[in-house]
């Protein structure tokens, strides 16, 4: 087992649970997680609150991270930025991400966010990932 990518119950979380994140491996230093928007993900003024997107982000970025890794080291996020391109009332949220470059201590990602379908941008995305332990 490579950092728990093999582990069927790895990534399993309460708060993944609560929001119903789905989260799906691409090719390696790549990866998807979705939503479904409902009205607990809502804001008062009706619209996704930020929170939710920046958790939907930094889930996919802490997958895309997990194959580039060797064995026994882990990751935390130490930065994420979201650069919100337009609210989002409903629809289906997916947030796309992928390694730029994998150093030996530091990970650095980017990826999208889009709504539905037609797979309208809603926010760009950037993060860095701390590499930690062995």
């Amino acid at each position: 087992m490579e950092n728990g990518v093999d582990d069927p119950d790895y990534g399993e979380f309460p708060l993944k649970a609560f929001l119903g994140l789905e989260i799906e491996d691409g090719d390696p230093g790549q990866a998807e997680a979705w939503l479904d928007v409902g009205v607990d993900h809502l804001n008062p003024n009706d619209f996704v609150h930020g929170g939710v997107v920046l958790t939907l982000v930094d889930t996919a970025m802490g997958r895309a991270t997990m194959p580039v890794l060797d064995e026994g080291l882990f990751r935390t996020s130490i930065e994420v930025s979201v650069r919100f391109l337009r609210a989002v009332p409903a629809g289906r949220l997916r947030a796309r991400v992928q390694v730029l470059h994998a150093g030996r201590r530091i990970v650095h990602l980017e990826g999208r966010v889009s709504v539905d379908v037609e797979e309208k941008p809603v926010a760009a995305v950037s993060g860095s990932f701390a590499v930690l332990g062995g």
